[in-house]
C-alpha cells in the first residue's frame, strides 16, 4: 500500500530533527549568533574595574588648582623621583642622563645657555599647562622645582629682562614680547608666553579642579602620579599625540578609530622596570570596543611566529593588555628591569 504524501513528509516517530542539515542547521546557527551578539553586547556595555589611581601630592595639587582657565594639555614629569629610580641609575647609559630633557628654541634656549642649566639635571619637577588662544597661538604656562637658585639669580634676570613687575608679591621678569619668568621662591619659578596667563596663576580666581571637570576627571585616570603623566582633554592634542606614537605605522594610523579619539590620559611610572597605563576616550561604548579590537588584533598579529618581528619585540607585545571599558580603551603594561638588563647585556 502506497504511503500518502502527508505521511511522506512527516518524520517517522522518535526520529529527532537533525541539526546538521535544512532547517535545524539555520536554527542553530541562528542560535548562535544570538548569543554571541548578546555576549557582546553586555561586554561592551559592562562595567570592568579598574586600578586605584594614585592621589596627587598636596603640593601639586595646589599647583594644579591654580592653573587659570581651562586647559587644552596637562604635562607633569617628577625627574628627581625618574632620577632616584632603578632603570634611571642601573639601566640608561650616561650619555643620556646628561642630554637635555628638550631643546626650546629662540630666546627660552639662550637663556639656559647663558645661565648653564640642564633640565635633565636641574629640574625635580615640571608641570605645564597649555591652552589654544584663537586659531594657531599656543599659550602655555610652565612652573619649574629644582636648583634654579645659584643659576638664576636676581641680578642675571634682572639683566637679560627688558622689564620687571612685582605681581602677586612675586617678581617678574619680561625676558622678551613673548616669555615672562617669576620667582615663586629659592627653588621654584614659572614661565609663560602670556603675561595674563601668568597673572592669572600668581592671583587665582577659583579653583581650576571645580572649573574643569574633563581635565579633572583625565587627571584621576592617569593611574601613577610621580613620574610621568598626561591629561589630553582637547581632541587636537589627543590626534596629534597619537599621530606621533604612530607615525611608523600607517597602517595603525588610518585603522582602528584611532581618529575618532575624544581624549586622552597617560601614566608612567620609572622605578623597578617601567609600568604604563594610556587611557584613551571615545564619544560611544561601540566606537571603544571596535578600536580595542583592532588593537589587540594588531598586537596579536604582530606577535605570530614567521613575521619580521623580533623575539625581543614580541615579548614586549605578550606583556600589553588591553581592555574595553565603557567609552574608554585601556592599555597597560609592566616591563620589569630583568628585560631590559638582559637587552642591554645583548649589546
Amino acid at each position: 500500500m502506497q504511503g500518502t504524501p502527508e505521511s511522506e513528509a512527516t518524520p517517522a516517530r522518535g526520529e529527532k530533527r537533525s541539526l546538521k542539515k535544512g532547517a535545524g542547521l539555520l536554527l542553530s546557527i541562528s542560535a548562535t549568533v544570538t548569543v554571541i551578539f548578546l555576549l557582546t553586547a553586555l561586554w561592551v556595555n559592562w562595567t570592568k574595574p579598574r586600578l586605584q589611581p594614585e592621589p596627587l601630592s598636596p603640593e601639586l595639587r595646589t599647583m594644579v588648582d591654580r592653573i587659570p582657565g581651562t586647559s587644552d594639555a596637562l604635562i607633569y614629569v617628577g625627574l628627581k623621583d625618574i632620577r632616584e629610580s632603578r632603570l634611571w641609575t642601573e639601566i640608561i647609559p650616561d650619555s643620556l642622563k646628561k642630554a637635555p630633557l628638550f631643546q626650546p628654541e629662540g630666546r627660552l634656549n639662550e637663556i639656559l645657555k647663558i645661565s648653564k642649566i640642564n633640565p635633565s639635571l636641574d629640574i625635580d619637577t615640571l608641570l605645564i599647562s597649555f591652552k589654544r588662544h584663537g586659531y594657531k597661538e599656543q599659550n602655555f604656562l610652565g612652573i619649574a622645582s629644582g636648583s634654579f637658585s645659584e643659576k638664576l639669580p636676581p641680578s642675571l634676570l634682572k639683566s637679560i629682562s627688558s622689564s620687571t613687575e612685582n605681581i602677586g608679591n612675586h617678581p617678574c621678569y619680561a625676558l622678551d614680547s613673548t616669555l615672562w619668568l617669576c620667582t615663586l621662591g629659592p627653588r621654584q619659578i614659572a614661565l609663560s608666553n602670556n603675561k595674563k596667563m601668568l597673572e592669572e596663576f600668581l592671583i587665582p580666581t577659583g579653583s581650576f579642579l571645580k572649573r574643569d571637570s574633563l581635565s579633572v576627571a583625565l587627571i584621576d585616570k592617569a593611574i601613577y602620579k610621580s613620574h610621568l603623566w598626561f591629561a589630553l582633554p582637547s581632541a587636537a592634542w589627543t590626534s596629534g599625540a597619537l599621530q606621533s606614537l604612530t607615525s611608523t605605522n600607517q597602517g595603525i594610523k588610518s585603522m582602528g578609530n584611532l581618529n575618532r579619539i575624544q581624549n586622552l590620559a597617560l601614566s608612567v611610572k620609572f622605578k623597578d622596570g617601567i609600568e604604563g597605563q594610556s587611557e584613551w576616550g571615545y564619544s560611544t561604548n561601540q566606537a571603544a570596543y571596535f578600536a580595542s579590537t583592532f588593537l589587540w588584533g594588531a598586537i596579536k598579529l604582530s606577535g605570530l611566529s614567521g613575521n619580521k618581528t623580533t623575539e625581543q619585540t614580541k615579548e614586549l607585545l605578550d606583556r600589553i593588555k588591553i581592555q574595553q571599558n565603557l567609552k574608554s580603551v585601556i592599555i597597560h603594561t609592566e616591563l620589569p628591569l630583568e628585560i631590559f638588563q638582559a637587552a642591554k647585556q645583548k649589546k
